[in-house]
């Protein structure tokens, strides 16, 4: 009985051993919020701010969701705008394993913005599909402020931004692939599962390994049993 209860103890560590090293070995998102120096064309002259970055991405299916959210405004109007005449838009320079641009968008304002106060910028959306393997980082671009049926602003960084997201991410089929998306839509790349990055998933990787280790000490468990029982009948 003590023999069994060391080897019960030694499968039990062997399980967390190997829980511990797929959750270090788990890719994972680097992100981080990035100063950008704004300088923007407008149709009343030149206008500069600096506004708070944050990009962060989700996997959805073979692509990943992905949101730029600003703290500050970068730019204000000289008339009111009324609910529902401005949206934003920014592009996404990509680097390290890709290259090429994501565009992200935001929705239409919600409510009147009145004169001469910051345009509200809040959180932009967009898709992207990585069409090579390898660290993908993701560095604020020109943002685009459309309003009254017109770019009334376009701003460009000033300042060389750091990349604000890196992900690392798996193409479709392996690291081939034909480079990043060089046109504003983002996500054009080719589909299939990438590899999951999220907390989830490596849970999801340490279940099914911890379970793999469990029947092979269950059996190991079993087979010292059997033998055990038939040297006490000798």
């Amino acid at each position: 009985m003590p023999y069994r209860r060391r080897t019960a103890c030694a499968l039990t560590a062997a399980v967390a051993v190997a829980g511990s090293a797929v959750l270090l070995s788990a890719p994972t998102a680097q992100a981080e919020v990035v100063d950008v120096n704004y300088a923007c064309e407008t149709k009343i002259g030149p206008k500069s701010a600096v506004s708070p970055v944050d990009i962060k991405a989700v996997r959805s299916g073979g692509s990943y969701t992905v949101t730029m959210s600003f703290e500050k405004g970068v730019s204000d109007s000289p008339v009111d705008l009324p609910k529902g005449v401005m949206t934003p838009r920014a592009d996404l320079v990509l680097g390290g394993a890709e290259s090429g641009r994501v565009q992200v968008k935001g929705v239409p304002n919600a409510a009147l913005i009145p004169a001469n106060t910051p345009i509200k910028i809040g959180q932009l959306t967009g898709a992207y599909t990585p069409r090579k393997s390898g660290k993908v980082t993701f560095t604020a671009g020109t943002l685009t402020v459309h309003a009254l049926g017109m770019d009334a602003a376009v701003c460009k960084p000033t300042n060389s931004p750091r990349p604000a997201l890196e992900l690392d991410v798996t193409a479709a089929g392996g690291s081939g692939g034909s480079g990043g998306s060089d046109d504003s839509s983002g996500g054009t790349g080719s589909g299939g599962e990438l590899p999951r990055t999220g907390p989830l998933d490596s849970a999801t990787a340490l279940g099914t390994l911890g379970g793999t280790v469990l029947l092979t000490g269950a059996a190991g468990v079993l087979w010292l049993t059997r033998r055990t029982a038939r040297h006490t009948a000798r």
